[in-house]
């Protein structure tokens, strides 16, 4: 991986492939080609790479300076599975940091079906002023009043949208939180099903669409690009055997379409590594209430469905549809992170309530991880009671309402715990870490504290390498090593639309040749194993500048205090991790 992998791909074609300018101050769109230093990037690697060079680091993030990039991976609106990714970059206003905010559904096919590389969100309109950005069946971009949807939650929204520009589109669009621009703001993103349940959650990224005064995106699913398939045979085959090396994945292929990210509630208990009452205990008390097998159960005496194909180009199905006593539709999906955020946290052990909470907020336009954690915090403080659902409800819906404490909430856990004068607020850089304890998983320890993008489990989850039993979870032995392979590795596959459930394929003898021969078939490349990894570490390189500029550095690559001080049982182990360890993580 010398410096020489790091230059931009070299293409044996031209590609046609485009960029939307989106001038939201004088409300117009220009089509630009795709600049040549920006070839051979897609999704994270697009939004990063761009933020970086076109961004101020220092600027205020809902301010006019900032923009908002929605990026379809390399890979997305092809015929390769499960590559519907969509990367959304910006400044964050929760950390301060870049940011990259990963969704599912239908948006990322769409765009690439149309051949655009980005939609490059600019400006700002004026206060009180919301427009929704339409873009067609020949890729052609106009905008609408959005006057009438004002204050509009998500589900209705994409109902009304849909009645309006027909069935056959996809949607991005924000709730009130993000209207509101409220720091843990979400991007809600349509799904096979035409619901708003699929989300760019992360860093509040749903408050800068609402300064930039964008309700929603509304992008036909009908077109179809000029961007050629460089080698049409070669890539329809290694799509054939990608397709293959994900089925027989027992991960991908068997554990995901039983259960679901939700399987992982039961091994991550088990492992004293389920952060629970606001990061005070590693278990949940009754955590089989709210398990993975229990969630099949329950969903299954309903009428409900265990398996749901909700992103396009999926063959993975790790979705549900979660419904009621009487069989009717309340969530999809109910994953892994929003069981333990609204669950785990705040000490509620009851699936209804959980459904209940992730349902909130998809249709106000709330991050799950931010808003469980923020009522956990909340809770801890002696605002409400631990496991109080309905409690943790009302502190939802007052985040729809503007109230003072809605907008407490509504700004995440730092902001909770700066409200009530809290210590315990499991943050980095203002981001809350994700459903594995960091005491417990020391690994991701490293992730939490060193990824450009504040506490964040995908930008590098070494949790596999616990349950294979490769490493000792609660050693520093490694842990770094692990850290930063994964990092890097997950850079890469965001840049591709690769979903992360169907990447670990990759790891596979046939899965990483197959999936390579699908790059190369496509671009017109000639990328060698060594270039994938390449690719991440040019994009981490790149994040990390914009921070520096932005004034971070190693000093806030740590995790809070009470992690290195308040051992967590039932092991009663603390972060183990030195400084200097942590300060070698990019050693690249």
């Amino acid at each position: 991986m010398g410096g020489s992998t790091y230059v931009l791909f070299t293409f044996s074609r031209e590609t046609d492939m485009k960029f939307l300018k989106v001038n939201m101050t004088d409300k117009t769109v220009t089509v630009e080609d795709l600049p040549q230093e920006y070839h051979g990037l897609g999704g994270r690697g697009l939004t990063s790479i761009m933020i970086n060079a076109e961004v101020p680091a220092t600027c205020d993030p809902l301010g006019p300076e900032n923009k908002l990039i929605f990026a379809p991976g390399l890979l997305s609106g092809t015929n390769l599975v499960n590559t519907s990714r969509l990367s959304v970059g910006a400044k964050s206003p929760l950390t301060g940091t870049i940011k990259e905010s990963n969704a599912g559904g239908t948006v990322a096919a769409a765009l690439g079906h149309l051949g655009i590389s980005a939609i490059i969100v600019e400006g700002q309109g004026s206060e009180g002023d919301l427009s929704i950005l339409r873009i067609d069946e020949n890729g052609m971009a106009s905008f609408d009043t959005a006057a009438a949807y004002k204050g509009m939650r998500t589900y209705a929204l994409v109902e009304k949208l849909l009645a309006t520009y027909g069935e056959k589109n996809a949607v991005l669009c924000i709730g009130p939180a993000g209207e509101q621009k409220l720091t843990a703001a979400s991007i809600q993103t349509s799904d096979i099903d035409g619901r708003p349940c699929r989300a760019a959650g992360r860093g509040g990224l749903g408050a800068v669409m609402g300064a930039k005064g964008l309700k929603a995106i509304v992008v036909d699913q009908r077109g179809k690009s000029t961007d050629a398939i460089a080698d049409p045979e070669a890539f329809k085959a290694a799509a054939k055997a990608y397709a293959k090396a994900v089925k027989e994945h027992p991960f991908s292929g068997q554990m995901m379409p039983a259960l679901g990210t939700a399987g992982l509630v039961a091994p991550i208990n088990s492992m004293g590594a389920f952060p629970s009452y606001n990061a005070t205990k590693g278990v949940l008390d009754g955590w089989e209430k709210v398990s993975g097998e229990t969630m099949a159960q329950i969903i299954q005496e309903r009428g409900g469905k265990t398996t749901h194909i909700g992103c396009a180009q999926c063959i993975v199905h790790c979705s549900n549809e979660f419904v009621d006593k009487e069989g009717q539709y309340v969530t999809s999906s109910l994953e892994y992170e929003t069981i333990w955020s609204m669950g785990g946290m705040t000490g509620i052990n009851d699936l209804d309530t959980i459904a209940r909470l992730d349902n909130l907020c998809d249709d106000i336009g709330l991050d799950t991880m931010s808003a469980g954690v923020a009522v956990a915090v909340a809770m801890d403080a002696g605002y409400k009671e631990f496991g109080d659902g309905q409690a943790a409800i009302e502190m939802i819906e007052e985040v729809a309402k503007g109230s003072d404490i809605g907008k407490v909430i509504g700004n995440g856990p730092a902001a909770v715990g700066k409200h009530f004068n809290h210590p315990r607020v499991p943050v980095v850089k203002g981001q809350s870490i994700a459903a594995y304890d960091p005491r417990a998983m020391q690994g991701n320890a490293v992730t939490y504290a060193t990824s450009p993008m504040g506490a964040d489990h995908t930008a590098g989850n070494v949790v596999g390498e616990y349950l294979t039993q490769a490493l000792d979870p609660l050693k520093s032995d490694g842990q770094v090593e692990a850290s930063r392979n994964m990092q890097i590795a997950m850079a890469a596959v965001d840049c591709t639309g690769m979903c992360l459930l169907a990447s670990f394929a990759m790891t596979t003898p046939a899965g990483g040749a197959a999936f390579l021969n699908a790059m190369n078939a496509k671009l017109g490349t000639q990328l060698g194993p060594d270039d994938i990894p390449a690719m991440g570490i040019r994009v981490l390189k790149a994040e990390r500048e914009f921070n520096r500029k932005a004034g971070f550095t190693n000093k806030d690559d740590r995790l809070p205090k009470f992690f290195y001080e308040e051992p967590l049982p039932p092991h009663n182990t603390v972060i183990v991790i030195s400084d200097d360890e942590m300060d070698s993580t990019f050693a690249f």
